[in-house]
């Protein structure tokens, strides 16, 4: 079939019929005649045999290989050849060639339709070729006609054209190419002006200009300079951005944001400004501590600009310490200002910026990632700016020995710390824990130091101080010393941050905003000390003339007494004088209250008391601005109060004999307390008072030497009542300063440490409470020798009290005593002349000079051998007389010890069972003066018996307290 194929290819398209005709001879079989062709027609065949017998023919009948059919056959043929078999085979062909035959015959009919049709398609386009070729024909022959219709001149004017539109576009492209090529003088002007968006504009256009004409050799050379110009710019901005960290100028740095702004590096001038407010506080410092190392130095040696800032600090000296330290803080606070400011402009500028916000969705996303960016970057730089700050000073603060400085020269340096640390805390909220430690531990050294010299600087005033008064005003207060003037006002230069800050919540100003236009917080160190006027001393111990001249006018004068109150009338009865006249004195007593009314109750105090004063309100300064160390100021505090109490006590209220009177002169919370400082605070070796157990060294440096009095004060003398004018001013200058401390309690206790109020506590109710306690033993000393108790019972010793009759008249030593209270209160009134008596005072001397008298009294009634029933009448007589005559000078109600004298009078009458009950409830007395009782009642209505009795019972009392 393959064969039959190839062969209708290649001789065309024909008809059936004509194909079977032009097959070749050698191809061409036999074809069965027309009489065959029906024969075969007739014959039915049947499909599948007719398939049969296609399957039949040799394979090689189909193979596509040029094959010479009728030799294979005849080589096929056998040696002998046979007729029979010949035809027989000839036949075989026949029939083979018939179904082949018919099978082409019946598929050329099969697709037959399908012929006509391609051929009808390839007839069409033979047709279409014509046309075309008709339509080429008829192009060419147009062309020729144009071609001969058209000159080379009008082709000319064309091409004339063209190029004068070319060169046209060329010249402006030079012009803008010469144009480009001077605008680095432009460039060079605008930088010049700092208009640094300008010049970035102008070179951003000149860039993109210069794109447009890149064809152009030159082009690649101005490219690369503004690409250079570009990157000078930069450099310049950069220079233009560090103008910033020490002069913030709102319209430079507009410009400055602008141009980076325009290059698309907002977020790098960011890092870059941080960058260089570091670098600025670094150069800052070390300029300002150099400038006055090398002015120290005296020479222009180098040598100081090779060194390291920390060791550079420690070429200051004390005396331009506080200047350079000034300094220092003033130029870090130019660039903590600037950064504000900074901050300020990019709040506003936010704020603004929204508002003219650009359409594209692109660029606002751009823009707030660029805001955040900055945002976080100023709030975190913040803290790192302010922790540089503190590194450097707390550098500077460490690199000196402040141990040596003085006391205002120190509270300056913790002043301008003090405000640093403000400026911090309201920069970024810091509580400056940096500085806070590096100005503690040189506090707590200078401390220490000042301290233990403060100490012994008392000890000499102590030792020098005549105890003359230091005339002050009535109005004095400890506020008006200028050490005080953190307490009352709110600007004082030692305060501390917060109360700082609380001073200016009316006005709601913080630093920044007060000197944010003009001005520097770190000048008003200078400024202030201007103000440091005190104004509390008088001229003469007196307001005025006035007063002067009548301070004693009221006292000396006894005219306005009513003539009832200067009888001698006592009813003998009760022993008390009218009623009226007491009430009568008490209105006295009223108007007439102290010995000094003159002065206007203006304090006692001395000069070391106001210098202990002083030293309270510098120790309150440093504490005030250093609460990590509040606790060691007021313990330190404590000890200079501590000392001046024992001082006072230690000069004129020490007196062994007088304390083994068992008055309870001296409270056991005043003698612990006096103990404790003994123990903790005075150097009993150095004192000479070596108590055999010698304090380590350590522990004796925070010791100080017992004072002892100087010698030019005289307590032996009786005319000045045994030194009463100075006990009167240690002892009362001891209770203002105690009044002092108790005014500063609350101030104390704001700023002490919650674990450690219990000390301040115990300091107030253990040691300041009993200053006025010391009274006592002081003024008992004075009591004690003013009367002369001992001529009182020599002349008590004289009187005869076994008398036999009741006596009208009293005896001599009742007029000997009250004439000795007399002078006592002369003495008094003269003294009051020189240094005010407050009455609490004048009642005490009253007070120990009676109690003494009475209990003289009852020791001469004691010493009496004899006595009848009027004897003891007369004993009555003697004491109502001195009792009334008494009332006349003084105030005091009641009369102290009274019962006490008069219940041993009348203990003589009492039977032998009340006189032993007696004797057991009255211990106040002595043994002696219980058994003189007993001996001298023996006989009248006591015998042996009971008096036995009753020695016994005096016995079992005194024993246990032998």
């Amino acid at each position: 079939m393959q064969k039959i194929k190839s062969l209708m290819t290649r001789q065309g398209l024909k008809s059936p019929q004509d194909s079977v005709h032009d097959l070749s001879p050698v191809e061409n079989f036999r074809l069965p005649s027309k009489e065959e062709q029906r024969e075969f027609r007739e014959q039915a065949i049947d499909p599948e045999a007719e398939q049969e017998i296609i399957n039949s023919i040799e394979e090689v009948y189909f193979s596509s290989d040029s094959l010479d059919i009728v030799q294979y056959e005849l080589e096929k043929l056998p040696p002998v050849l046979s007729l029979q078999e010949i035809e027989e085979y000839r036949d075989k062909l026949k029939r083979q060639q018939a179904a082949v035959s018919k099978k082409v015959a019946d598929l050329i009919l099969e697709k037959q339709p399908s012929y006509v049709k391609e051929l009808e398609r390839v007839t069409s386009l033979q047709t279409s070729l014509q046309l075309a070729a008709v339509i080429c024909s008829n192009g060419r022959r147009h062309l020729n006609t144009a071609k001969e219709g058209f000159t080379e001149a009008s082709l000319g004017l064309l091409a004339n054209q063209r190029k004068r539109q070319l060169l046209i576009g060329l010249l402006k492209s030079l012009r803008t190419i010469k144009t480009l090529q001077r605008t680095d003088v432009r460039l060079s002007e605008m930088l010049e002006e700092e208009d640094y968006p300008g010049a970035i504009q102008l070179c951003l256009e000149c860039q993109k200009a210069a794109s447009t004409f890149k064809h152009y050799s030159c082009i690649s050379d101005l490219n690369s300079k503004l690409q250079d110009t570009l990157e000078q710019i930069e450099e310049q901005l950069d220079v233009a951005l560090s103008k910033i960290c020490k002069n913030f100028d709102v319209a430079h740095y507009t410009k400055v944001q602008q141009a980076y702004r325009l290059l698309g590096k907002t977020q790098t001038a960011m890092d870059q400004l941080h960058m260089h407010f570091t670098q600025a506080i670094h150069n800052t410092v070390f300029q300002v501590v150099l400038g006055y190392v090398e002015l120290c130095a005296g020479n222009t040696d180098t040598k100081f600009q090779k060194l390291p800032y920390k060791d550079l600090c420690m070429h200051i000296t004390s005396d331009s310490y506080i200047p350079c330290l000034t300094d220092l803080c003033k130029a870090l606070w130019e660039v903590m200002l600037s950064y504000f400011c900074t901050m300020q402009w990019h709040e506003k500028n936010d704020q603004e910026e929204p508002q003219a916000a650009s359409d594209s969705i692109s660029a606002n996303e751009e823009n707030n990632f660029d805001r955040s960016y900055v945002k976080k970057k100023l709030e975190h730089g913040l803290t790192r700016i302010w922790q540089d700050v503190q590194l450097k000073v707390k550098t500077y603060l460490l690199g000196t020995d402040m141990s040596n400085f003085k006391y205002d020269d120190f509270i300056v340096v913790l002043d301008i710390i003090s405000r640093l640390m403000q400026v911090g805390e309201e920069f970024c909220g810091s509580k400056s824990e940096v500085l806070q430690e590096s100005i503690r531990k040189q506090s707590v050294n200078y401390f220490k130091n000042y301290h233990r010299t403060r100490l012994e600087e008392l000890r000499m005033f102590l030792e020098n101080e005549t105890w003359e008064l230091c005339p002050v005003k009535s109005s004095f207060s400890i506020i008006q010393l200028h050490e005080f003037k953190c307490l009352n006002q709110s600007r004082s230069p030692s305060m501390s941050p917060s109360k700082q800050v609380s001073a200016t919540d009316s006005t709601t100003m913080s630093l920044f905003d007060q000197y944010i236009s003009e001005g520097n917080p770190f000048e008003i160190q200078s400024s202030m000390k201007e103000d440091e006027t005190e104004d509390v001393l008088t001229s003469n111990g007196y307001e005025s003339d006035e007063l002067e001249k009548s301070a004693y006018q009221e006292y000396d004068s006894d005219s306005d007494v009513p003539e009832e109150l200067k009888r001698d009338y006592v009813d003998e009865q009760t022993g008390d004088a009218p009623s009226k006249s007491v009430s009568r004195e008490t209105l006295r007593s009223r108007k007439r209250s102290d010995y000094s009314l003159n002065k206007m109750n203006a304090p006692i105090l001395t000069n070391t008391t106001l210098n202990v004063i002083r030293l309270v309100g510098r120790y309150m300064q440093m504490m005030t601005i250093l609460k990590p160390i509040a606790f060691d100021v007021i313990h330190c505090m404590s000890q200079l109060f501590d000392y001046y109490l024992y001082a006072v006590y230690t000069f004129f209220g020490r007196n062994d004999a007088y304390e083994s009177t068992g008055l309870g002169l001296s409270s056991s919370r005043l003698r612990t307390t006096l103990n404790r400082i003994q123990e903790s605070l005075i150097d009993l070796e150095v004192s000479g008072e070596n108590s055999g157990s010698l304090a380590p060294s350590e522990e004796r440096k925070e010791k100080v030497p017992s004072p002892h009095l100087s010698q030019l004060v005289i307590l032996t003398s009786s005319n000045t009542l045994y030194g009463l004018a100075q006990r009167v001013v240690a002892t009362e200058s001891l209770v203002f300063l105690a009044e002092q401390f108790e005014s500063l309690q609350a101030h104390l206790d704001s700023v002490m440490p919650s674990a450690k109020k219990p000390f301040l506590q115990q300091f107030y109710s253990q040691t300041v409470s009993t200053a006025s306690e010391l009274r006592k033993p002081i003024y008992w000393i004075v009591a004690a020798k003013a009367i002369d108790y001992e001529q009182l019972l020599v002349l008590m010793a004289n009187v005869k009290w076994d008398v036999k009759e009741i006596m009208s008249q009293h005896n001599v030593y009742v007029d000997a005593l009250l004439k000795e209270f007399e002078q006592f209160n002369k003495k008094l009134a003269e003294l009051s002349k020189h240094v005010r008596i407050p009455l609490p005072v004048s009642n005490i001397l009253w007070e120990h000079c009676i109690r003494l008298a009475n209990r003289t009294l009852v020791e001469g009634y004691a010493n009496v051998k004899k006595c009848s029933n009027e004897g003891r009448a007369l004993m009555q007589l003697d004491y109502q007389q001195f009792l009334m005559k008494l009332e006349k000078l003084t105030d005091i109600r009641p009369i102290p010890d009274k019962e006490f004298v008069e219940t041993y009078i009348k203990a003589y009458y009492l039977t032998e069972n009340d006189m032993e009950r007696w004797i057991k409830e009255h211990r106040e007395y002595s043994t002696k003066q219980l058994t003189n009782l007993v001996n001298v009642c023996l006989g009248s209505h006591i015998n042996k018996k009971a008096r036995q009795k009753l020695l016994a019972a005096i016995d079992d009392m005194d024993r246990p307290k032998r």
